[in-house]
């Protein structure tokens, strides 16, 4: 079964960065939202879905399937999560 995985970054974090690399390394089919690269009330709106599984608004988050939430760069837990 497919999972849904939604990475939240800024366009220019390291940590973001090394996330996606991770992901594409384990061949993880995943949506970006940069978040510093929109503007007005899709950021906002953005922002909020980030706030609701991220309080601190922090970067990179990781949400799978709408229910798991990885904050920050964690490989373990990634592969937890995704089972790889």
């Amino acid at each position: 079964m497919a999972r849904k995985v939604m990475l939240y970054a800024i366009s220019t974090c390291g940590w973001c960065k090394r996330a996606k690399d991770f992901l594409d390394g384990c061949g993880v089919a995943y949506e970006v939202q940069h978040v510093d690269l929109l503007t007005g009330e899709e950021r906002e709106r953005v922002r909020e879905q980030v706030r609701q599984h991220n309080p601190r608004l922090s970067y990179p988050t990781v949400v799978v399937d709408d229910t798991e939430v990885i904050v920050g760069y964690d490989e373990g837990r990634m592969r937890e999560v995704l089972g790889l």
